[in-house]
């Protein structure tokens, strides 16, 4: 990116940087622009309002776009393909028929809500969501009570996903536009992900089980319903003809060879994790002078353990046991992996207009002019970070947005805060993930979606939905709050 010298001082960047806010919000709530040329349009019209040079503004505009991209569509991509060959084999309902097998009826939203958990690493919010919901309604209606018993743990554990845990596109966008690295944010986001669920989707879905008696919608015997519009994009590895929430069929059901066993999903869904801690692990062991750095093994292990190295690998594994070895053919096996990729070009395209926001912001001066603001009123760049994320998510309901924006915003003031550590730059990730959860209520999609399947009312949704978003936002604040203090 073209090194610029700042044309305006701090005052009138930081009026440019909140009008900037302001002017992508009306332009995606009220006039209902895609966020993608929105991004577009305010980066322009802020490189303009603060002088860059008119030569450098468009190759400002595509390295930041560009140098996000680099990451973001090799993660995110790879991630939809496992996802969807994963759903296409029918490893949900190997999951969630297992872990209710070992961990008995009694504890069956525990077990929905690990299932969800393990499923939910490849695959985004609402197509998981989608994918189990058949599965939740079958074991509500067989074991009693409130939907929202099992309902909420499982969508707890999908967003907890979706939201901290890489490769999602917003954790994924907001590492790389902070500079964080991924395998510390995966290692954090599970490290906080997993207590933020048990707390704020589970126990909280079993006390709301018990405080709001939702009955489990009828069966239905015709088609699905279409899954409800998600303008910002989160739908992935779904593909036309999926099983829907109502437990609608699948046209070729029937001539589909046998789902794997629960050994092969659980193998296929830990072994990115495993590559990724290797190449997380041998990198602090190289760091604290344990192992010698330049060794082959190092070298090799941090290589194989890349997140994208990682994914690949896992995705061909995929490819060979969900697809070519239960008979499906090389034709169809494409196909399946080729449907993924279509729900995700809108997140791609996001995250990428994210970055050259954020390209803008830095160029400008903005970020610098931010973080001598924060650091006057001694606010902390974490605390500033989720702050800005909840206003951002509260005022336009997308979680992707909110978290894209944030990132961009807080990335120059990341880059001219002093004294911060790898660990330091995860934990901001987590917390604008954090805020970005928070609140989910009438202009987000996932409350509609959440709304209509549950077949609940908006009064109840608010009560029950929005209140445990709300849990799993601000307690994983929390938690990365609490760990930026002693680590």
């Amino acid at each position: 990116m073209p090194e610029v010298e700042p044309a305006l001082g701090a005052g009138p960047l930081l009026l440019i940087a909140a009008a900037a806010v302001g002017v992508l919000l009306f332009l995606i709530m009220k006039l209902k622009l895609h966020a993608f040329l929105a991004l577009i349009l305010v980066s322009l019209l802020v490189a303009l309002a603060t002088r860059i040079p008119l030569e450098d503004v468009v190759t400002t505009l595509t390295t930041g776009f560009g140098g996000t991209l680099a990451n973001v569509a090799l993660l995110v991509g790879l991630g939809a393909m496992l996802g969807r060959l994963l759903e296409h084999s029918g490893g949900a309902q190997v999951l969630a028929d297992s872990l209710i097998g070992r961990f008995g009826e009694k504890r069956a939203p525990l077990a929905l809500g690990v299932a969800a958990l393990l499923f939910g690493f490849p695959i985004f919010f609402d197509a998981g969501l989608v994918v189990f919901l058949p599965i939740v309604f079958t074991i509500a209606r067989r074991l009693g009570g409130s939907l929202l018993t099992y309902g909420l743990p499982t969508a707890g554990a999908f967003a907890v996903m979706h939201a901290f845990v890489p490769p999602h596109p917003g954790p994924v966008a907001a590492a790389e536009l902070v500079g964080a690295d991924i395998g510390l944010v995966l290692v954090f986001g599970l490290l906080i992900g997993l207590p933020t669920w048990y707390l704020g989707g589970y126990l909280f879905g079993l006390w709301a089980g018990r405080r709001y008696d939702v009955a489990v919608p009828p069966p239905v015997e015709d088609d699905a319903p279409a899954t409800p519009e998600a303008p910002e994009g989160t739908v992935a590895g779904t593909a036309p003809g999926t099983a829907g929430a109502s437990g609608g069929r699948r046209t070729e059901t029937a001539t589909r060879p046998a789902p794997p066993g629960f050994g092969t999903v659980l193998g296929i869904l830990l072994l990115p994790l495993v590559l990724i801690f290797l190449n997380t692990g041998l990198t602090t062991l190289a760091t604290a002078g344990a192992v010698e750095e330049s060794s082959f093994v190092v070298r090799a292990g941090q290589l194989l353990g890349a997140t994208p190295v990682a994914l690949l690998i896992t995705v061909l594994v995929a490819i060979v046991v969900l697809g070519r070895r239960r008979g499906e053919s090389g034709a169809e096996v494409e196909s399946i992996v080729n449907s993924a990729l279509g729900p995700v070009c809108a997140i791609i395209l996001i995250t990428g207009a994210g970055g050259m926001f954020g390209g803008v912001l830095r160029a400008s001066g903005i970020g610098e002019a931010l973080a001598d603001v924060l650091g006057d009123i001694g606010l902390p760049v974490i605390l500033a970070a989720f702050v800005v994320s909840v206003l951002l998510r509260v005022a336009q309901g997308s979680a992707t947005v909110a978290l894209t924006t944030t990132a961009g915003l807080m990335a120059p003031v990341v880059e001219a805060s002093d004294g911060l550590t790898s660990i330091d730059l995860a934990l901001i990730v987590i917390a604008i993930a954090g805020g970005a959860t928070v609140l989910s209520h009438v202009n987000d999609s996932g409350f509609w979606l959440v709304s209509r399947f549950f077949q609940m009312d908006e009064k109840t949704t608010l009560k029950t939905w929005t209140v445990m978003e709300t849990l799993l936002g601000t307690i994983g604040f929390a938690l990365a709050f609490a760990l930026s203090l002693f680590l």
